[in-house]
């Protein structure tokens, strides 16, 4: 098992920024390949960034390229999500995902359909 705990989420004015992280415990945080997603009330969980397990290899949803960026300690067993220039549309609880991939995968999968691992969320409230 993988416990994934996420903090940092709060209340920012529009334009502001804040920076999620995702602590991961119990089996070995190697081997995979991480994600962010995030559900606004009323809506479906969508995705937000994904990182692979080797080199780092990142990708994003349109929505929010150019404004987030995603990164990994491994030696921390920690993934970050940077926001800048947020929205009051990017308010939602943000979760962070794990995925295991094998020792040599460059692989990021922005489906949640195939995450192993779930955290429970951190709420993040942009207001105008």
């Amino acid at each position: 098992q993988v416990q994934l705990v996420e903090s940092g989420g709060g209340l920012v004015q529009a334009g502001g920024s804040l920076r999620l992280s995702c602590a991961a415990s119990g089996r070995t945080f190697s081997n995979r390949a991480m994600g962010w997603f995030r559900q606004a009330p009323g809506k479906e969980r969508e995705f937000v960034a994904a990182i692979s397990w080797r080199l780092g290899r990142t990708y994003y949803a349109d929505y929010v390229k150019g404004r987030f960026t995603v990164s990994r300690d491994n030696a921390k067993n920690t993934v970050y999500l940077q926001m800048n220039s947020l929205k009051p549309e990017d308010t939602a609880v943000y979760y962070c995902s794990a995925k295991q991939t094998s020792l040599t995968s460059t692989t990021y999968y922005p489906s949640d359909r195939v995450y192993d691992y779930w955290g429970q969320g951190t709420q993040v409230t942009v207001s105008t």
